[in-house]
């Protein structure tokens, strides 16, 4: 089965990141998906970081394509072969495991090329028909008396990697005709590659002896002689005696020769996280069966894949927490399986399943009082950790219970969450935002990227950041380069309108810098300070005050 993910938004908040975290707890608890994950697609934030760390969670799982790709689609348990495997291993290999092409590998795992089925034939039978190539095997000396099963009562065998030009002679003619075949080879000064093959022939085996051949092979298990042994030893001639009779022994030494010479070595691999949806039509023409699968960062293979695991592939399976629309969800959300929503936001954007999912959408202060509530109609109870994380989604959204957002449900989650979790609210509340400024300490970048969302809005695109402080005294340091990459931010993405809000949590009290068209600037309900720069004394809600804000100006710029 593909993964499953509980995912809250990009550039996740911390409702987000915990309402994830609580939800697949549940799942687990409930044994409707055992292999629930929570997983996050952006940076944690540091105020998140430490509730994590103060719950004793472990950090969700950065996903940042939620496509299936090569690496979870390919079979881990691959049939393969090594350079030096011989014909009849990988036949054998082939036939145990009923397929038809196997990768070729090293000992370190790296694939050399594709071996099918049919190449093995090349091995067995050559393309010419007459002449010496007829009868000539490019051969390991030991890996011939391997395939046979054969004794070496000679010359030392050389090692198996030495390969060489073997000429086979059967002396199963007349003493005459062999000794004619000899005598021309050593003419032509070809005889020590012959390979002369015979059974209970002593004379034929002396004379293979005597012209000085590169080795003599004795089939069916017949004796040989002391004289024979001691003249091949003298003569440094490769001496191998075999059971199989001279026929088989014939056939099985083509067997003894290795794959490398005939496996495909003009050969397709693909990458572990190659998206499977861009592999159909780039493979539709390839003339391959398998496809090696390798890893990104060692080049070692995987895996494999073939043409028929992309009819029709499975999809990751995602439970969406904390939005309802594609232009805030993980990349590749399009091509997953989303089979849940969990959100306390509008619904927006082009969310569509193949079939029917659970959908949950209440007006609530936090996604994390929904998955709160959910535990309770199970009869289930959080771990404390689970629920110290759920306390700080609420708490963080609602601004502990003050935001114009906050339900009772909110209330009532809030109370039942910090009992079990063991923690005061108004204390806890107070360690969170004292965690971090980013206006003291971060980047323009982060400070716009932290909790950022995506909107449309009557053919608009609009983004709108929120930083959340303890006051408002560091940003008018920091407001001109905020401003710089603001617009830069909105050029390079195409926003029509973008925002960045500094909220004081405390004294609920924001303050707002946008870009945008004046015509639309010009409405949004805030007292105006400069061109760019507006005030909103208890302003707090992107969801609930500043989006709706935004929303009307446009409509009003119209």
């Amino acid at each position: 089965m593909p993964p499953f993910y509980v995912i809250g938004h990009k550039n996740p908040d911390t409702d987000a990141i915990c309402s994830a975290i609580g939800h697949a707890s549940l799942l687990r608890a409930l044994g409707e998906e055992p292999e629930a994950v929570a997983a996050r697609c952006g940076d944690i934030p540091q105020r998140t970081a430490w509730v994590l760390d103060r719950a004793g969670i472990e950090d969700p799982i950065l996903l940042t394509d939620a496509r299936v790709n090569v690496g979870m689609l390919c079979r881990r348990d691959v049939v393969q072969v090594s350079l030096s495997d011989t014909f009849l291993t990988a036949y054998r290999k082939m036939l145990g495991f009923g397929v038809r092409c196997v990768p070729v590998t090293d000992e370190e795992g790296t694939v050399h090329g594709v071996l099918r089925y049919l190449d093995l034939l090349e091995l067995l039978l050559p393309a010419e028909t007459e002449g010496l190539s007829v009868r000539t095997v490019h051969v390991s000396l030991a890996k011939l008396a391997d395939t046979l099963q054969a004794q070496s009562i000679g010359a030392k065998l050389p090692p198996p990697e030495d390969e060489e030009d073997l000429i086979l002679l059967v002396g199963a003619s007349s003493q005459g005709t062999v000794d004619k075949r000899l005598r021309v080879a050593t003419k032509e000064g070809n005889i020590g590659k012959f390979l002369v093959i015979c059974g209970d022939r002593p004379i034929v085996q002396r004379l293979a002896i005597d012209h000085g051949a590169r080795a003599l092979l004795v089939t069916g298990d017949n004796p040989i002689s002391g004289d024979i042994l001691a003249y091949a030893a003298r003569k440094g001639i490769v001496l191998l005696r075999c059971h199989q009779d001279t026929a088989s022994a014939s056939t099985l030494i083509r067997c003894s020769r290795t794959v490398r010479h005939v496996m495909e070595t003009d050969f397709t691999t693909l990458g572990a996280c190659e998206p499977v949806s861009r592999l159909r039509k780039r493979l539709a023409s390839v003339d391959q069966d398998l496809f090696p699968v390798n890893e990104h960062e060692t080049g070692k293979m995987l895996g494999v894949i073939s043409k028929s695991d992309l009819v029709d592939p499975p999809r990751i399976r995602l439970a969406l927490v904390d939005h309802n629309e594609y232009a805030q969800a993980v990349n590749g959300v399009e091509e997953a399986e989303v089979v849940e929503v969990i959100d306390h936001h509008r619904l927006a954007g082009d969310l569509v399943s193949r079939e029917p999912i659970r959908y949950l959408n209440e007006p609530v202060g936090s996604t994390s009082t929904l998955v709160a509530r959910k535990f309770i109609h199970r009869d289930l109870e959080p771990d404390p950790g689970v629920a110290m994380c759920l306390c700080a989604g609420i708490i963080s959204d609602t601004l502990c219970l003050t935001s114009p957002t906050t339900t009772s449900l909110d209330h009532e989650m809030l109370k039942w969450l910090c009992g079990i979790a063991k923690i005061e609210p108004e204390k806890f509340t107070e360690e969170f935002f004292a965690v971090g400024s980013l206006i003291a300490t971060g980047t323009p970048s982060e400070i716009l990227n932290a909790d950022r969302k995506e909107f449309t809005e009557d053919g608009m695109s609009i983004s709108i950041s929120q930083v959340e402080e303890r006051d408002l005294h560091g940003f008018s340091s920091r407001r001109d380069e905020l401003e710089k990459v603001l617009k830069e931010l909105a050029a390079k993405w195409n926003y029509d309108i973008a925002v960045l809000a500094i909220t004081d949590v405390t004294g609920h009290h924001s303050v707002i810098l946008a870009v945008g068209p004046d015509a639309v600037l010009a409405h949004f309900p805030f007292k105006r300070i400069d061109s760019l720069l507006f005030d909103a004394p208890g302003v707090v809600s992107r969801k609930k005050q500043l989006f709706p804000a935004v929303s009307e100006a446009i409509r009003h710029s119209r």
